[in-house]
């Protein structure tokens, strides 16, 4: 739908066979959109923290925006879900959007941003690149990736003070890390996992899922099981991933994340095969084959 708007003719069915190259695969990342769009000759712009105030103002110039959102339904419960942006209304408070699973909707303003915040407000612009000068316009002090970072912290800081929940421990814990700070990113985590779970983020929550966080949350969000690895937390990865893949076996990132932790305990052979079984399930995941080449090589 991004790319229809400049003028692409790519299909889903087209598309999912190269993003989503096994059946199992039940997520693709945001990067993992972006490359593609990028593969396309478009320029993308990637980032967390994004505001009412700036999805105005892309939309207002003719720049749908993708939103990562949480996503409930009766049957299978919360998840994360893409939709497109193509509008707002300030008359009725509401976004309008392109959703693939249920077509032309709309959101209040405050129910999209309660959707967005699960995500960290994940937002990507697809555009062509001749319009570059103009998006980096819109975008202002986040067209520098350094300042987005610091106040994506300030934000996520400020609300964390406020909601003291899960997510917002989550978002804090994320904002921390992509600046660096992964002990402190360590202690958000860990505090979004003390919180109380919330029933209306996740209706089917398993009894053996433990912590405050929605028990899909690690599917998207790899945050914590980098930072405990960083930390040397890797019984916590390992705790962490066991159960991610007992829910979703063919889950790449899980895979690579475990085998980090299980090189890092001295596992070498297991850490090998956690690896190759990424790469069965995603051929091209370069983080997966350079940790798999480094052990090879022994180092």
């Amino acid at each position: 739908m991004a790319l229809s708007r400049w003028g692409g003719t790519l299909t889903q069915y087209q598309i999912a066979p190269v993003l989503k190259p096994n059946g199992g695969d039940v997520n693709v990342t945001p990067p993992e959109l972006a490359a593609f769009a990028r593969k396309q000759g478009m320029q993308t712009h990637l980032a967390v923290n994004g505001s009412r105030a700036l999805l105005k103002r892309l939309l207002a110039a003719g720049f749908p925006v993708i939103v990562e959102t949480w996503f409930v339904t009766a049957d299978s419960g919360g998840m994360g879900h893409y939709r497109i942006l193509n509008g707002y209304d300030d008359t009725k408070q509401k976004f309008t959007a392109l959703d693939s699973y249920l077509g032309k909707l709309s959101f209040t303003y405050a129910q999209l941003d309660e959707l967005w915040r699960a995500f960290g407000r994940t937002y990507l612009v697809v555009s062509p690149p001749e319009r570059e000068e103009e998006l980096r316009g819109l975008l202002g002090f986040r067209a520098d990736p350094v300042l987005a970072k610091r106040e994506a912290l300030r934000v996520a800081v400020a609300e964390a003070g406020r909601k003291n929940d899960a997510i917002a421990w989550l978002n804090v814990g994320n904002a921390r890390l992509a600046l660096g700070d992964s002990r402190g990113a360590v202690r958000a985590y860990d505090q979004a996992f003390a919180s109380r779970p919330d029933a209306t983020l996740d209706p089917t929550r398993p009894a053996r899922t433990v912590g405050g966080l929605p028990w899909r949350t690690l599917w998207y969000s790899f945050g914590p099981l980098e930072a405990y690895t960083r930390t040397g937390r890797t019984a916590d990865v390992l705790r962490l991933t066991n159960a991610v893949l007992q829910d979703a076996p063919a889950h790449e990132e899980a895979l690579y994340w475990r085998g980090r932790a299980l090189a890092a305990q001295g596992q070498s052979a297991k850490a090998k095969a956690a690896y190759r079984e990424a790469l069965r399930v995603r051929p091209s995941f370069a983080a997966a084959r350079v940790a798999l080449a480094g052990l090879n090589a022994g180092t």
